[in-house]
């Protein structure tokens, strides 16, 4: 398991929230639920990071379970197939949704994007994660509103400074800077946790 407080102490203040977005994250697969993740620039990088944590083994392989693959044996190279996928978390990246994003961008309003995308897919049992350094960009926010409406759990990752995010969402993780790269740095080690955490929870090996 990974050792977030060892390598960066400065990160022990804010354990308890990230303890709490551990729980909602398990919470939310225990519901057979699914991630939405959101943010500009570098957080949506960071979204397709986290995605690819998530809906793919990351520190234990996620074999699928026996009768599971007996399902493809009736197809051609069904055994490779069978051995080859691994178990996902399911989990979206809403930046990487070009055609859609573009379109809307396009006819409707840019600062809403996310939130169209999040009252789309949003369903009961899902989870909104929203990455923003300053924790004010306002097409993360307003998904934030969607996901409320529509009745999902809410994490935000953001900066030290108070923000919107500290209005609307369930959890919060203040990042302890104001630096916009130095809180991009903080945010990798936070996310790779959580999502080391909720693998642990879910897979044996």
């Amino acid at each position: 398991m990974i050792d977030l407080y060892a390598h960066y102490p400065e990160l022990k203040p804010i354990e308890g929230n990230i303890e709490k977005a551990k729980e909602l994250l398990i919470d939310c697969y225990k519901q057979k639920g699914k991630v939405l993740c959101c943010g500009n620039g570098g957080s949506c990088a960071d979204c397709e990071h986290i995605v690819g944590e998530l809906m793919k083994g990351f520190l234990k392989k996620r074999p699928l379970d026996d009768s599971e693959a007996a399902k493809f044996t009736k197809f051609e190279n069904g055994e490779h197939i069978a051995k080859t996928l691994q178990v996902g978390l399911p989990a979206i990246s809403l930046p990487s949704q070009s055609a859609i994003l573009s379109a809307y961008n396009n006819d409707c309003d840019p600062a809403l994007i996310y939130a169209q995308l999040t009252y789309g897919y949003a369903k009961e049992g899902d989870l909104l994660i929203g990455i923003s350094t300053s924790g004010n960009s306002q097409n993360v926010i307003n998904a934030f509103y969607a996901a409320k409406v529509k009745g999902i759990k809410t994490i935000g990752m953001c900066g030290q400074n108070p923000c919107k995010m500290d209005d609307i969402c369930d959890v919060v993780i203040h990042a302890p800077s104001t630096e916009t790269y130095r809180i991009q740095e903080y945010h990798l080690p936070i996310y790779h946790l959580l999502c080391a955490q909720v693998e642990e929870y879910f897979f044996e090996k």
